[in-house]
Formats: structure tokens, sequence, C-alpha cells
């Protein structure tokens, strides 16, 4: 990293003061506003779409960005288009496989100090940045059909609860959230078990419900066609 690189990413991170707070706030809804409406427009165009999301930081070579872009792949050869964080890895690799699969492939980026970049499988129109985390992620819940969450770090937990919470609260219509990997999220789903529920019962049992763990490409796009057409809707409604 240059030092020029070094000296940005700084001053981006460095703690504002309550002044410049205050006077900031203000004009800051005006860019909200406009990712908002940004968001909105490209957004209602794309049709039916899952969101896949992931780790940044997962190789090429790593088993997970294989799956990633498999079960994309598929998703596009059942109607669905595929919606990522348009960066590298999992991400990375959900693109590609939407690309490679002839269905769209939408990105939403994240302006950050490191690891975000576009990768180059989204489609051209469809690559939206935002400098606000939870405008973007409205976007990834208004806009999907399902949620496919592969092995990532804490901003792939924080996607995962997001979704997770507005259902359980039913502030939105239930859909599929498919955790891949039993390996990777079998401890998670333990301790949710074990000190969430049996011991401080601070879910439901029913709450156990709205995410299901599995590990194949297969197995997600079975339970994504099979919640729809329970539902008697199909990849174009």
């Amino acid at each position: 990293m240059s030092p020029n690189e070094d000296k940005r990413i700084r001053e981006k991170l460095k703690q504002k003061t309550w002044n410049e707070i205050k006077t900031n706030d203000s004009w800051a809804i005006f860019k909200i506003m406009s990712e908002f409406v940004d968001g909105y427009e490209k957004l209602s165009r794309i049709g039916p779409c899952v969101s896949v999301y992931g780790s940044a930081r997962t190789k090429p070579e790593d088993k997970y960005y294989k799956l990633a872009e498999d079960i994309s792949y598929k998703l596009t050869q059942n109607g669905y288009g595929v919606i990522t964080g348009g960066g590298p890895g999992i991400m990375e690799a959900g693109n590609k496989g939407a690309n490679r699969g002839g269905g769209v492939s939408v990105g939403l980026n994240i302006d950050l100090p490191f690891e975000q970049h576009d990768n180059a499988y989204i489609d051209s129109d469809k690559s939206l940045d935002f400098d606000y985390f939870f405008v973007r992620k409205v976007m990834f819940v208004k806009y999907a059909q399902g949620f496919v969450a592969m092995p990532g770090g804490f901003g792939t937990l924080d996607e995962l609860f997001e979704a997770i919470t507005l259902i359980q609260t039913k502030k939105i219509g239930k859909f599929p959230i498919i955790l891949v990997g039993s390996e990777y999220w079998n401890g998670l789903l333990e301790w949710i078990k074990k000190t969430l529920l049996e011991k401080y019962q601070n879910v439901s049992k029913k709450d156990l419900d709205l995410f299901t763990i599995v590990d194949t490409s297969d197995e997600v796009i079975e339970i994504i066609n099979n919640f729809y057409k329970k539902h008697h809707l199909s990849p174009n409604f």
C-alpha cells in the first residue's frame, strides 16, 4: 500500500467530532435519498432474483467459491437472477455463475477502504455503488426471492440475521433462507439451539424453521423451487 493510499484510508476512518456530525447529518439525508432512489429505479426492473452472500476473502480455488458459482449458474437455469455484494470472493463467484448461465447478474457494491472492488462478472447496467450499508441491505432484501448464505465473516452474518429478523418480526414476507456448508454453520446452529433457545428462551422453536442448512447446489435449487411451487408461484411472477 502506498503512503498516499494509507493516508487516505486513515483520514476516512478518523472519528468525526460532535460538531462535524451535527453539521453533516442534515446534508447526508440527500445522499441517502439518492442511493434509495437509484437503487429502487434500477432494481425494480431486474425480475426475480436470489441474493448470494459470502466472504470477500474466499479464493477461486476454494470449494465454496466453486460451489457458489455452481449454485448461481443453476439458479439462472431455473429462472432466477443473482444479486451479490458486487465484490471479490464469494460475490465474484455468484456473479460469475450467473454470467456463465446467461442470467441476470447484479452487483451491489459498497465503498470500503479495503477488500471491496467491483468484480468483472456483473451486468454493466446492473452495477450499483453504495456509501451506506443500511441502504444496500434494503436492496438485498427488497428485491430477493431467496437468500443463499455461503461461509463468510461479520458482513455475511449481519446480512443473514437482518433477513431472519425481518421475517421473524413479519416486517417482510417469508422466503427461503439457505445456509450452505454444514461444517461451517452447524456450530452456529448448535449455539442458537442450546443458548438462545434452551438456556435463555430468547427465540422460539419455530424461529429455527426460518432457515435451512445444506451442502449441495441441488439442495439449494430444490428448496427454492419447492417453496414457490407450494405458494403457487413461478420464477416469472
